[in-house]
């Protein structure tokens, strides 16, 4: 079964089948195709992406550490759920840590970063977002937040942001359709990324900051409004 994920296409070559695993099952849950509350089996998953059930398992110990599934002695593993709560947990370290790797970003950047952030701000002016799937909209969406975690190059900073943003794009899918200003929310990044690339390192803070706590409260006040 073809499964449209938010991965980006490479030669499968320079991926182990658990590094495809982790990122198939992932996307599936970050997008809801696997709903929170869902039994995981590896065996199925095995069968859906033609491999092995090692690798998936390996694959699930892994997104058992990103906090997406759970795993109960003799019941199996479950999609963790989401509580309006998490916002709100997961918002508090967003908003201390966007703005410190946006900073960092501006300040450290290389010019080959600085290049790819061209490259994905003229990708974010370019995106039509009526004609856009979900997953393209999500997909977008992580390479901006991606994009400046990496040129901000601390390895455990990156680490822990991509984390908290993987759990905040699974409460954002979930209002996704409820949410009224999205192509604003998308296309605020324009201004965030020539920011960084500009090296303005308080105006990349801030920018970042206002962005995460928008999000939260847009999301906040869909959840609310259904």
């Amino acid at each position: 079964m073809a499964i449209e994920t938010l991965a980006t296409v490479e030669d499968a070559g320079r991926k182990s089948l658990a590094e495809i695993a982790y990122e198939s099952v992932r996307d599936r849950l970050l997008t809801l195709d696997i709903k929170p509350g869902d039994l995981l089996n590896d065996d199925q998953l095995a069968k859906e992406l033609g491999i092995g059930r090692t690798p998936v398992r390996e694959a699930l110990k892994r997104l058992e550490l990103d906090r997406l599934v759970v795993t109960y002695p003799r019941r199996g593993t479950f999609a963790t759920r989401v509580e309006v709560t998490d916002l709100a947990f997961i918002s508090e370290i967003r908003v201390q840590l966007e703005p410190v790797a946006a900073a960092r970003a501006a300040r450290v950047a290389t010019p080959a970063h600085r290049d790819r952030l061209r490259r994905i701000v003229r990708e974010v002016e370019a995106f039509d977002l009526k004609a856009a799937t979900v997953v393209e909209t999500l997909k977008l969406d992580a390479s901006v937040h991606q994009g400046i975690y990496a040129a901000a190059a601390n390895p455990h900073l990156e680490d822990v942001l991509i984390r908290y943003d993987n759990l905040a794009t699974r409460i954002w899918c979930m209002v996704l359709d409820r949410l009224p200003n999205l192509e604003h929310h998308v296309h605020e990044h324009v201004d965030l990324l020539q920011a960084v690339i500009d090296g303005d390192e308080d105006k990349a803070a801030e920018l970042a900051r206002v962005h995460v706590s928008g999000f939260e409260q847009a999301v906040r006040e869909a959840l609310f409004a259904a």
